[in-house]
């Protein structure tokens, strides 16, 4: 009798979990696992030009997982994980100390740890981590003090994290998580005054930091930093060092002018097939797109990113719960900000920073933590649909 009982419930539970999730977001979910098929077909090219299908192969279960992940996240409420706040908080700063201690190397940075034959990049999961930290501790914080001292605790408390992933160093990624905190704090309720009153010291004094770099007088940051900040403002004075990435990325994209050379192209006949863009499979390749899939396929990636960015932003305003706007509207900023700051660089319009394209780049930490991420953020639509 018993058995027959549990089977029933194993059924209920099933059945109510079906119904959840024909209730999910499916143009978030198309939109999102499009891109994600786009950076595929882009690897594949890649992989042929290198000879080895070992990357796409990886990717390709990386993205099976990730939306098994985000499949399985959207039935779990954020609130059952992020009231563990303090252990996501001590996760995120103990594996970006073990990241300092004894993390993997590559390219002049340490930003990996490998475990047991795995290899994954805690400033990634910081991320989501942090983002699911701040949906518990500032509607704590708020609800025990006034609302200034706790965004002041809160200010506090990223410097840490912030300072870690300079270090690796991994200034693109910090400036990210900077980013998306400031919307975490925007949309927690920080003073409109005070939030004009910071934009308007920021803008001069963003301007008065890059004159003192162009003159040599900053000296915080390294000399390759410098470099390339000094080749986005002249990069034809830095054709042949710093600016080479981006220079052979804007021709890249250039060259597949309206329509591209079509998906999969890599023939002696592209850019990508003589190895003239560099870093195509994670910092650009946006540009492999762009020779790939032309105008049109840039514009529609750049379509694509903006409605998953918007979308998020809608889950989030849909939401009475503070705990669902500030995880929403954390994603909505970290893929926006991501994918827009990545775009800015292969276009030079932003000096080169080194950092992904969410869903497109290869590199499973990030693809993961994003799917997990919208795994959250989906859930919340589906509660906020019932």
């Amino acid at each position: 009798m018993r058995t027959v009982t549990d089977a029933m419930k194993i059924k209920d539970v099933i059945n109510e979990s079906l119904k959840r999730l024909a209730r999910t977001d499916l143009l978030l979910s198309a939109a999102v696992i499009l891109l994600n098929v786009m950076g595929l077909v882009a690897l594949r090219s890649i992989c042929e030009v290198a000879g080895s299908d070992s990357i796409l192969i990886r990717q390709a279960a990386g993205s099976a997982v990730g939306v098994l992940i985000m499949t399985c996240f959207s039935l779990v409420d954020c609130e059952r994980v992020s009231k563990y706040y303090p252990v996501l908080y001590f996760i995120v700063i103990a594996s970006l100390a073990a990241v300092l201690i004894f993390g993997t190397s590559g390219g002049g940075a340490r930003r990996w740890i490998s475990v047991g034959g795995l290899t994954f990049q805690p400033s990634e999961l910081a991320k989501i981590l942090l983002i699911l930290f701040y949906s518990e501790f500032i509607i704590v914080y708020v609800g025990k003090y006034s609302r200034i001292p706790a965004f002041i605790v809160s200010a506090f408390l990223i410097l840490p994290p912030f300072f870690m992933i300079l270090k690796e160093p991994d200034l693109s990624t910090g400036i990210v998580v900077f980013l998306v905190f400031c919307v975490i704090l925007i949309v927690a309720g920080l003073d409109r005054k005070i939030i004009a009153g910071i934009t308007a010291a920021a803008i001069p004094s963003a301007l008065i930091v890059l004159y003192l770099i162009v003159n040599g007088g900053l000296s915080f940051l390294g000399e390759y930093q410098r470099n390339r900040i000094l080749a986005w403002l002249s990069p034809e004075d830095y054709a042949n060092s710093t600016a080479y990435q981006t220079m052979n990325s804007i021709t890249a994209i250039g060259s597949g002018q309206l329509l591209g050379k079509g998906p999969g192209a890599s023939g002696s006949g592209t850019l990508l097939g003589t190895g003239f863009i560099s870093e195509s499979q994670t910092d650009f390749i946006f540009a492999v797109i762009g020779e790939q899939f032309g105008f049109v396929g840039c514009c529609a990636m750049v379509v694509l990113i903006t409605l998953v960015t918007i979308r998020c932003y809608q889950i989030a305003s849909m939401s009475a719960s503070p705990r669902d706007r500030i995880i929403a509207s954390g994603m909505a900023a970290w893929i926006g900000m991501q994918s827009y700051l990545n775009i800015g660089v292969t276009t030079g319009l932003l000096p080169n920073t080194g950092i992904p394209l969410p869903f497109v780049s290869y590199g499973l930490t990030s693809l993961i933590c994003l799917y997990a991420g919208l795994g959250f953020v989906q859930n919340i639509y589906i509660r906020n649909r019932i």
